[in-house]
């Protein structure tokens, strides 16, 4: 992805990433400055800054960390993280504590009322939820760029998890360093984009107190593609969230036609880069939806051109599920350089990526996804 190259263009800059997670600390060397959680509205924010297991952090830094301390740099490290703990899994404590903290549905709606661009969820769950559903549809309508992680279920059958699962929400699964879809990702109709999940570093657990190697899953790839998507949003802040998206499937690499999405890997493999160097790229329409087929309505259309939150409520899509599959929780993980600890690696070459599954040739993936 080149990312020291993409820098000096753009950093995402002026650019807010709602962070629905475990929590995010704002202590860490590599995130000081990066968190803004004053701006996390009440009563959501009770121990927004609490991580409860380290993932929420990790996924942070792996979108805005700034490398300080020897920590993990990100790749939008000009961007800013708003965060928000919501109750994991993996989350242990009282059960008043735990019903102190907001529930997804919470979480979505309040971050949809804020001027965060990007909304990046790097958890799953099995699904649907009619209220999440409904606030995944809310978030949208503001003019809300939503990004999840499709989950670890590939040995499970390939069942993706929900929120990645809904209409209007971008599904991004893994590839490993040479660009191989990974084996534990889940697969579906509901991948949109995928992105580099493993080999990285993660803080280990929720004491923050070292980094763990060889972390890996599809939390990560959502991570990146949420990064990717600031450092675009940051160069082009007078673009919609449509055209943002379509910027990211245009460019996306990939060895199949762009309207013959792969249920492996989507539309191929996020390269913000292209649309950083090409001033003339044009992005298409503002109120267009690209994804409006795969969504089964065009809500995006009727949101805002502008990244900013719109005042007009929200509008109820009678669309039918991104997906019919339940799915299960998506692992974090972090990235690194092997050469330089504070830089992000995901240096996948400017050429297209030959993207797999396992010793699944791309004769298979070039198949229509099965709707």
């Amino acid at each position: 992805m080149q990312a020291e190259q993409m820098w000096k263009i753009s950093t995402g800059k002026g650019v807010k990433v709602a962070l629905i997670d475990s929590g995010v600390s704002a202590d860490t060397p590599s995130l000081k400055g990066q968190v803004l959680a004053d701006e996390v509205p009440e009563p959501v924010a009770y121990r927004a800054t609490d991580d409860a297991t380290g993932h929420g952090t990790t996924m942070a830094e792996l979108i805005a960390g700034t490398g300080a301390g020897g920590g993990l740099q990100g790749l939008a490290p000009g961007a800013k993280i708003v965060p928000y703990r919501i109750e994991l899994e993996e989350m242990k404590g009282e059960a008043e504590e735990l019903e102190k903290t907001p529930d997804t549905t919470a979480a979505i709606r309040a971050a949809a009322d804020t001027d965060a661009q990007i909304i990046s969820m790097s958890f799953g769950a099995e699904g649907p939820s009619s209220k999440e559903e409904s606030a995944i549809e809310y978030a949208a309508s503001k003019g809300k760029l939503l990004i999840a992680a499709v989950g670890n279920g590939g040995s499970d059958k390939g069942r993706i998890g929900y929120p990645a699962a809904y209409p209007y929400v971008i599904g991004v699964s893994a590839v490993d360093e040479s660009g191989t879809v990974s084996e534990f990702a889940s697969s579906g109709n509901y991948v949109d984009l995928v992105a580099p999940g493993e080999g990285f570093p993660g803080w280990c657990d929720g004491n923050l107190r070292s980094y763990c190697d060889d972390d890996q899953g599809t939390s990560a790839a959502a991570a990146i593609a949420s990064a990717s998507a600031a450092l675009i949003w940051s160069a082009r802040p007078d673009w919609s969230v449509n055209q943002v998206t379509r910027s990211l499937i245009d460019t996306a690499s990939r060895t199949w036609p762009k309207d013959e999405p792969s249920k492996y890997a989507g539309y191929g493999l996020v390269r913000p880069r292209i649309v950083l160097e090409d001033p003339d790229y044009n992005a298409g329409p503002a109120n267009v939806d690209p994804l409006e087929q795969d969504n089964g309505g065009d809500l995006l259309a009727n949101s805002a051109s502008s990244p900013s939150p719109s005042p007009s409520p929200s509008t109820a899509s009678q669309a039918p599920e991104k997906g019919s599959n339940g799915g299960t929780s998506a692992a974090g993980s972090v990235a690194e350089s092997p050469d330089d600890s504070n830089i992000l690696w995901i240096a996948l070459g400017s050429a297209a990526a030959a993207v797999v599954l396992g010793g699944v040739g791309v004769a298979v993936m070039r198949a229509r996804r099965a709707r």
